[in-house]
């Protein structure tokens, strides 16, 4: 990828992003914006969004983004590193030294989504997102900061009972605090009490969003996101293969609609009320590896491990977005089949050759 905006690969999606987020910058000008979780797939699209927002409406406006290994960032996105208007600072977000001067905005994006099984690494997630918050909220105090973005996970609500099919934020569930499993869900949930506890005692305007399933550009395709795994299978020709029975339903929020919708909640959204952030459209594990394959590679085969238990209601993690829809004004604009099609031409341009 190149850094001029016409040779961006992703020049369509910023566009879109930048039509529909084009009243909200004006707040920014001028300003100073920073960043943790700014090199994972979050934090690459609100790079993306904001640097082709400050080059066309001249907002000279800047960004600092907190990282542990600014290389592998160059590596990934040297546009980005290479972008005037976008430093970086080396640290942890629990322990990252407060840089100087003001910062208008503070999105804190850092997180690990990666299942973890032993201990001692639930225990680093638990502290690293907690301390981080808490880090990060000091910081907001420290430099007066105007607005605070935390994005936190539907996993605070814990498992989505089968027979609810969109989760309201005010479903009254949480994870099972006696399941290890739970640390990542937990632990954002706590988050979440911290800001609420600081805007309560220091007035930081802290805006809440509970992020669930994502598709599209930067998305991981050797990690533990599905559409990311199966995109990469099609795309090499290879089989998918669908771990389990595949009838758990989730629903896939496009990278570009995301950038919007996070935005918007930073800029627009109500200090400490959440709001969900994803798509309503269900599909099963099961039927999303079909419509890859259909889509990227017609005659590839589809394999599901296992075959569904009879009787047995399938799993869901899909929100509702009412709230976001009628307050703030936020709909999808990209549905999965685009979002299918606009995630495997982005793989195979920056691999160098583009197949659909």
């Amino acid at each position: 990828m190149g850094c001029e905006m016409t040779l961006n690969p992703l020049a369509k999606d910023l566009e879109h992003v930048l039509v529909h987020t084009r009243d909200l910058w004006e707040e920014v000008r001028g300003g100073r914006i920073f960043v943790s979780g700014g090199t994972g797939f979050f934090g690459c699209w609100l790079l993306e969004s904001f640097a082709w927002a400050n080059a066309q409406l001249n907002l000279d406006a800047s960004m600092v983004v907190l990282t542990r290994n600014p290389e592998a960032f160059e590596r990934k996105a040297p546009h980005l590193t290479s972008n005037p208007s976008i430093n970086f600072q080396v640290g942890d977000v629990r322990s990252f030294d407060f840089p100087d001067g003001q910062f208008r905005f503070i999105i804190h994006a850092a997180t690990d989504t990666t299942a973890h099984d032993t201990p001692e690494a639930q225990i680093d997630m638990f502290d690293t997102i907690i301390g981080g918050t808490r880090r990060m909220l000091d910081f907001a105090r420290h430099c007066g900061t105007a607005k605070l973005l935390f994005t936190s996970s539907g996993a605070v609500y814990g498992n989505q009972p089968a027979e609810i099919a969109h989760l309201p934020e005010q479903f009254p569930g949480g994870p099972d605090v006696t399941d290890r499993r739970s640390v990542y869900g937990e632990s954002k949930r706590m988050a979440e009490m911290l800001c609420n506890l600081y805007s309560a005692k220091y007035g930081t305007d802290c805006k809440i969003a509970r992020c669930f399933a994502f598709a599209g550009p930067y998305l991981p395709s050797d990690g533990h996101f599905a559409f990311g795994s199966f995109i990469r299978d099609a795309l090499r020709g290879n089989s998918i293969l669908v771990k389990g029975d595949g009838t758990p339903y989730r629903s896939y929020l496009y990278g570009a609609d995301l950038a919007i919708w996070l935005w918007t909640i930073l800029f627009r959204g109500r200090s400490c009320r959440p709001y969900n952030v994803g798509s309503e459209c269900a599909v099963s594990i099961a039927d999303l590896a079909l419509q890859i394959a259909q889509t990227v590679a017609p005659d590839l085969k589809v394999e599901v491990a296992c075959k569904p238990v009879p009787g047995q209601l399938p799993a869901r993690y899909v929100p509702s977005t009412e709230r976001a829809r009628t307050e703030l004004g936020l709909q999808e604009y990209v549905d999965l089949k685009e979002s299918i099609v606009r995630s495997a031409n982005w793989h195979s341009q920056v691999a160098g050759a583009e197949i659909i």
